[in-house]
């Protein structure tokens, strides 16, 4: 015996029989009658109707794959070690050890439906993951898409990546109102070269266009080659006025470093200098303290320790100049030099995120 039910499908109230046994009607029935009370009481779902729900979607997920499929998929899940599960995204983390951990403790996964029972794997999931095995090419190019798009917000102008992933070698340079800085690393962040140079004297009174270039030349004239100069990009506001003499050197810098740098650009329109988002270093190494970046001196301490200490440390400094940048290093310490410090981070962070190699 059934009675009618009004519920809505395809965006109109209809009308459709219920069992009078089934769990549904009884949670029905059980809301409707309740009676009176001063304290509204929870709605307990039936642990029945749960496992209705969970049997159906495991049939509903056998019924998306044809049995080819679920062999292929099934053998890379029982198969595959913990370190091949993480080359798939989505099974990252947490995921590909509780696959482990149920193969282990309950045996090989007998069919899709089974992966349901994994803790974090719910129906949702579970069909993105079979379908991200089944075809990694196309997880690869939407990641591929999403870090283009990353690059893009954090590397002004827009580059391509496979030009980014070829370059040997970079100039990461910092400036502010009285230093230039600048650190050169090759693509395995072996430190080249690393140093500063003092370019005070034009905040000290308003200088014509040319002494800039005069001054900008000269310290350029001091640096290495690369394939790309790599600029810090600052995040000063033009709302505040006190702060325009500010905003305008930097411009004035800025726009002197790229016309220097960037020699060949009339003749194949190819940048070489580009901009690098400062807050989104901050970020890659969290020196971020609200919107407010905190010094990376301690850091930088942190990397040259670790060349020596370390068979792999993060960053290289070759051992015929680790002594020099250490001594270098202890003669700046009582001065504030952020420049020289920040030089060094954008350039580690700079072929973090192109390579995706953060520790």
């Amino acid at each position: 015996m059934s009675v009618p039910s009004l519920l809505m499908a395809g965006g109109r109230w209809r009308c459709f029989p219920i069992p009078l046994g089934s769990s549904l009607f009884q949670a029905i029935h059980n809301s409707c009658c309740r009676k009176k009370s001063t304290a509204p009481k929870k709605l307990i779902p039936s642990i029945a109707f749960c496992d209705k729900n969970a049997k159906e979607a495991g049939t509903a997920l056998d019924k998306l794959f044809s049995q080819e499929q679920q062999a292929s998929i099934l053998h890379v899940l029982n198969t595959a070690s913990n370190k091949e599960l993480e080359d798939f995204k989505l099974l990252r983390g947490r995921k590909s050890i509780n696959i482990v951990e149920h193969r282990e403790k309950f045996g090989p996964f007998q069919n899709l439906e089974s992966l349901m029972n994994v803790p974090l794997f719910q129906y949702k999931t579970t069909v993105q993951v079979c379908n991200y095995i089944l075809c990694p090419e196309t997880g690869r190019k939407k990641r591929k898409s999403q870090e283009n798009r990353l690059l893009g917000k954090l590397i002004k102008p827009d580059i391509e990546r496979e030009r980014l992933k070829a370059v040997n070698s970079i100039v990461s340079i910092v400036f502010g109102t009285r230093k230039i800085a600048w650190a050169h690393l090759d693509r395995k962040l072996a430190v080249l070269d690393w140093q500063q140079s003092d370019c005070g004297r034009l905040m000290n009174r308003t200088y014509p266009s040319s002494i800039y270039l005069e001054e900008i030349s000269s310290v350029i004239s001091k640096m290495p080659k690369a394939d790309f100069y790599v600029l810090e990009k600052t995040g000063l506001s033009i709302q505040n006025s006190s702060l325009f003499p500010i905003l305008l050197h930097f411009h004035m810098v800025e726009a002197m470093l790229y016309a220097l740098l960037n020699k060949t650009f009339a003749q194949d329109g190819q940048h070489q200098v580009l901009s690098m988002n400062r807050n989104a270093v901050g970020k890659h190494f969290e020196l971020m303290m609200g919107d407010s970046r905190t010094s990376g001196k301690e850091l930088v301490k942190q990397f040259l320790s670790e060349s020596v200490l370390k068979a792999e440390p993060r960053v290289f400094f070759p051992a015929d100049k680790v002594v020099r940048y250490r001594q270098m290093f202890s003669s700046t310490e009582s001065h504030r030099v952020e420049e020289l410090y920040d030089s060094l981070l954008q350039a580690v962070a700079f072929y973090e995120l192109v390579f995706d190699t953060k520790p």
